[in-house]
């Protein structure tokens, strides 16, 4: 039984850093593709970054050259670290794994059958 398990979120000022881990149990690593979605309050839920088996990544324009996915396969970990943060980045973030050796062309959520609890992220200004 797949089970992902977030964790690392926090409040931070605006110009921090924050790093979110996922645990990820019940699953062969390189069948599937990881992925990071954040949602915020009366917004829909967005791909924020992907990674799968070839370590191929892609990440949503709004968070490019300042977000970093990757993951360890030893400690079926994946990561997201976020740099640079800003207030419009505060929202519930989730770790999203789905049976497929490529990630999506797009990071939809509708495509992800596998879902953590979200961790709050909170970037204050």
């Amino acid at each position: 039984q797949v089970q992902l398990v977030e964790s690392g979120g926090g409040s931070v000022q605006a110009g921090g850093s924050l790093r979110l881990s996922c645990a990820a149990f019940g699953f062969t690593w390189s069948l599937y593709c990881m992925g990071w979605f954040r949602q915020a309050p009366g917004k829909e839920r967005e791909g924020v970054a992907g990674i799968d088996s070839t370590v191929s990544t892609k990440y949503a324009d709004s968070v490019k050259g300042r977000f970093t996915i990757s993951q360890d396969n030893a400690k079926d970990t994946l990561y997201l670290e976020m740099n640079s943060l800003k207030p419009e980045d505060t929202a519930m973030y989730y770790c999203a794994a789905t049976y497929s050796v490529r990630c999506p062309r797009r990071l939809d959520s509708a495509a992800f059958g596998y879902w953590g609890q979200g961790t709050q992220v909170t970037v204050s200004s």
